[in-house]
């Protein structure tokens, strides 16, 4: 039986981009300018203020955080809270900012910008190398989102949220090659967000202004399930816990519904499949 069981007492005003590491849950509020951690184990949280909007968090293998936001790219020092910057590959476009992104398995960090006043093909999607070279990946894009790894590491999966799509590449030394269309997320009449997958191979969307996570089969777009939230503003999601049997499911506020758990974080349990570990940038 799945349950849905909001948890911590954080409450984002635009939470997004969790991570499982090191036994707790990391994740950003984009609008609250903060990067939070969630252990499961004692529930105990921490969070740091970032001072600009922060788009999404990763680990690095060496320790510390790398976060992506308003200024562009940096590490933040959790002992600290020190930012070190390292890019920022769009100082001219202050409509712009970095949004979601995750770590390849062979330790590089993607991470795109969204443009803010949706000005169409405004934004990109980077690759930081473990040498701190920052590379354009792909482009132009609107509002990037969601980005992940097939198990086996050679199928990247990317969302490029008005497309209401997934795109798929082949995933080569970093490289994005082989472009095609994976699916349609036009069933869903809502904004694909954050995204996670699964050992099978399945990947959980995290629908914006749909208050659902629902589970596709990239290889035919069929939908696999859907799992109902009360809140509209369900952003994204990722696998984590001991066993990485749980999905959690980041939430914002709605502009307008007043509702009793938005910007929640949230614990699904009960799904009956198991997610994959997540990377870590190499520099």
């Amino acid at each position: 039986m799945i349950e849905i069981t909001p948890i911590a007492s954080t409450r984002s005003r635009w939470g997004e981009g969790p991570v499982w590491w090191n036994n707790s849950l990391y994740y950003v509020d984009i609008e609250g300018h903060r990067v939070h951690r969630f252990t499961p184990s004692d529930n105990s949280e921490s969070s740091w203020e970032i001072g600009q909007r922060v788009g999404t968090v990763v680990p690095r293998e060496s320790g510390c955080l790398l976060i992506a936001g308003d200024q562009g790219i940096a590490f933040l020092d959790e002992e600290t809270g020190t930012l070190t910057p390292i890019a920022d590959p769009e100082p001219d476009k202050p409509d712009n900012r970095f949004n979601d992104g995750k770590c390849s398995p062979d330790g590089r960090f993607f991470a795109g910008t969204i443009s803010l006043i949706k000005k169409t093909g405004d934004a990109k999607l980077y690759r930081l190398d473990p040498d701190l070279t920052l590379h354009e990946a792909f482009g132009p894009v609107t509002n990037s989102n969601g980005i992940v790894w097939s198990p086996d590491g050679l199928t990247v999966y990317y969302i490029d949220t008005p497309r209401a799509e997934v795109l798929a590449f082949d995933y080569d030394n970093g490289h994005l090659r082989n472009l095609r269309t994976a699916f349609s997320t036009a069933a869903i009449p809502a904004s694909p967000d954050g995204m996670a997958i699964d050992e099978n191979g399945n990947l959980w969307i995290a629908f914006c202004h749909g208050a659902c996570v629902v589970c596709f089969d990239p290889m035919t777009g069929e939908i696999l399930r859907r799992i109902d939230l009360p809140c509209l503003e369900t952003t994204a999601c990722a696998f984590g816990g001991p066993d990485l049997a749980d999905l959690y499911v980041t939430t914002g506020i709605h502009k307008t519904e007043v509702e009793e758990h938005a910007g929640r974080l949230f614990i699904i349990r009960g799904l009956g499949v198991k997610g994959l570990p997540a990377h870590a940038f190499a520099g």
